[in-house]
């Protein structure tokens, strides 16, 4: 059995120590065993989880929506219904983000060819 302290953890989830006592202590990560000196010892389902909290933070899923996954996962598999609206709704949000920032990158693309048209007439005019 997998059992490893919380500056290894750190290094293998590139999450901080701070960091993981702090979702320890808001209840994103549960039930985390200690050894005879107190000290955390986190399991390899431990690691799993907090890879699964690691994707959903870079997914841009707030701490609010990730306690709730949380809290859900935590009561088992009658929330697997709620589970998934948490993810469509947060996936709506991933796509109109998307939309957004695809927006973005046409209109600055168009900037750029403006620019670009501007520079061949003032090079042109320099000759």
């Amino acid at each position: 059995m997998l059992e490893l302290g919380i500056s290894e953890v750190s290094k293998i989830t590139k999450l901080k120590p701070h960091t993981l006592r702090y979702y320890e202590s808001i209840g994103l990560i549960r039930d985390v065993k200690r050894n005879s000196s107190g000290k955390r010892i986190y399991s390899e389902q431990d690691l799993r989880w907090l890879e699964v909290i690691n994707r959903l933070r870079t997914t841009g899923m707030n701490i609010n929506k990730m306690k709730e996954y949380a809290r859900l996962r935590h009561l088992g598999d009658e929330t697997i219904t709620e589970r998934k609206n948490i993810m469509k709704d947060h996936l709506s949000s991933i796509e109109c983000e998307i939309e957004m920032l695809q927006e973005a990158r046409e209109y600055v693309t168009r900037k750029v060819e403006i620019y670009n048209e501007m520079e061949e007439k003032f090079n042109g005019r320099r000759k």
